[in-house]
């Protein structure tokens, strides 16, 4: 009988956890118009990256350049208005004073006064509306990320509300899994997470742990928590299953032997050990596998 005898090794190892998860973007927006009209340019299609501040599409703003024209005429008329009353007033206030119109008169130009304050304020009102829906013609990216999904083309009518492009935000990644029961004294926010993934089996990924949310599912009595997984090369997808590994402290002197030495009889597992010349069985209590 050929046998191998090796020696029993003190290793530093981490006590860990091992869950599967699955990856979703950092966030994700629906970037919707926020006023009616035809749609003059689309810039970006699906799987497209962007920047915050970008231009993703065009509004025709014909109609709404000639309605700041529009206000911008009726402020100055409200401005012109209010400067001549004002004068009217300010005549009228020194003939009062010398008892040279009557109080009735008086109060006539003081109420035409604030006739025409008060339309200034609302002509300012109207053209800062009327500025405010011109800029809205450009819709812009609320982050940096990736087009999901185009809604729309050029040439579409677009109203108040009208999805236009579905964005996420790939990096960093958020991976959602799960801890059994037994394992919930072991977690705090902050532990070091790893990760593989299917489609890159040679490559691990790290993380952090980020949330533990606070209660467990009274179906499966297992704890949902969340990693932050750093995605600067962007080789992880949204929508990727992993195989986690969760660390919950530092690393330990820990004993460890090949796995093969191990023999199963039931519930009991016994390794040889060399006695001399002797091979004795004797019966162990396991721990992890690394």
């Amino acid at each position: 009988i050929n046998i191998h005898a090796l020696k029993v090794e003190k290793k530093q190892l981490k006590p860990y956890i091992e869950s599967v998860g699955t990856l979703y973007p950092d966030e994700e927006v629906v970037v919707s118009a926020e006023i009616e009209g035809i749609l003059k340019d689309v810039r970006g299609d699906e799987g497209a990256p962007v920047y915050k501040g970008q231009t993703l599409a065009v509004i025709d703003d014909t109609d709404y350049e000639l309605d700041v024209k529009r206000t911008e005429a009726l402020l100055k008329q409200a401005e012109a208005t209010l400067a001549n009353t004002k004068l009217e007033y300010q005549r009228k206030e020194s003939l009062y004073k010398e008892q040279l119109v009557t109080e009735q008169q008086f109060d006539d130009v003081k109420t035409r006064l604030s006739l025409a304050e008060a339309d200034v304020d609302k002509a300012k009102a109207t053209l800062l509306l009327s500025r405010q829906k011109h800029l809205k013609t450009k819709i812009l990216s609320p982050l940096t990320g990736v087009i999901k999904t185009k809604h729309i083309e050029k040439g579409n009518l677009v109203k108040n509300g009208s999805p236009l492009f579905t964005l996420i935000r790939n990096n960093p990644l958020k991976m959602s899994f799960t801890i059994t029961e037994k394992d919930l004294s072991k977690l705090k926010t902050g532990q070091q997470v790893k990760l593989k993934v299917d489609a890159y089996p040679e490559k691990e990924f790290d993380g952090i742990l980020n949330i533990i949310y606070p209660s467990l599912d009274e179906r499966t009595r297992s704890l949902q928590t969340e990693a932050k997984i750093p995605n600067n090369n962007g080789l992880l997808k949204p929508g990727l299953f992993a195989h986690v590994i969760l660390y919950t402290g530092a690393p330990k002197d820990t004993i460890v032997i090949p796995s093969t030495s191990l023999l199963y009889e039931g519930e009991s597992i016994k390794v040889f050990v060399v006695e001399g010349e002797i091979a004795k069985e004797r019966p162990v209590k396991i721990g992890q596998k690394y």
